[in-house]
């Protein structure tokens, strides 16, 4: 599970998804020390924190800029337990939302200043397909034909003064009509359009760390290749 707070990737896993690879650049083995500010750079990973820890890397996280940090790991034999504490400190939201391909082009959306792909939150009783669709649909007046998953990427953000964790559901879909692509001025939607998909990766760099994740996870999957043609891997 990877959560962004204030846009840096919190990642709780069990040992078995421990990546090989990855060099730490900071190891805490200490189920209670929280590192000195000096040490919160780059890539920093704690085995089996506390609670009491994690209340207080996940205050740090959503109280400070803390722009030499790159990202946190929590490793844990309980990795169940860890998501389920984490998530009991947070009001929880759900939304759902599309990545949206015609030919070899995919649809960005622009809103508050950045690229981002069209989702939104749900309406009572509605499924994460149905939600998908219509919020592509009614953001960018186009008719879309819903595809498989990709991920679900988590968010957190302060809202009449609660913590929220945004839960998103992403859909690949195909575009069926965009004769009337217009984007949804009411929901703060300035601009829309179809990018090749290195152009997207370019725009993308104007947006919000989870939609590169999010866009990441798209790319190595089986909707598209980095040159935009669809492809399957399985």
């Amino acid at each position: 599970m990877r959560i962004f707070i204030n846009d840096k990737p919190l990642d709780l896993i069990s040992y078995s998804e421990l990546p090989k690879t990855k060099k730490f650049d900071g190891i805490f083995t200490d189920p209670e020390e929280l590192p000195p500010a000096s040490e919160w750079q780059d890539d920093l990973l704690f085995h089996e924190p506390s609670f009491d820890l994690v209340i207080r890397i996940l205050y740090q996280l959503r109280t400070r800029k803390l722009r030499e940090l790159d990202s946190i790991t929590l490793v844990t034999k309980s990795k169940k337990q860890l998501r389920d504490f984490v998530k009991s400190r947070f009001f929880i939201v759900k939304a759902a939302g599309g990545v949206v391909m015609k030919q070899e082009q995919v649809l960005l959306i622009h809103r508050l200043g950045k690229w981002d792909f069209p989702k939104g939150k749900f309406d009572k009783g509605e499924t994460p397909e149905a939600c998908a669709v219509r919020e592509v649909e009614e953001e960018c007046a186009i008719s879309v034909r819903l595809g498989k998953p990709i991920c679900n990427t988590w968010h957190t953000y302060m809202q009449d003064r609660k913590s929220i964790l945004k839960k998103t559901y992403w859909y690949a879909m195909d575009c069926v009509d965009d004769r009337k692509m217009t984007p949804q001025k009411e929901e703060g939607i300035e601009d829309i359009r179809w990018f090749r998909v290195p152009e997207a990766k370019t725009a993308l760099i104007n947006s919000y760390p989870s939609m590169r994740w999010l866009f990441k996870q798209v790319l190595k999957s089986y909707f598209i290749s980095p040159e935009g043609k669809k492809t399957s891997k399985t």
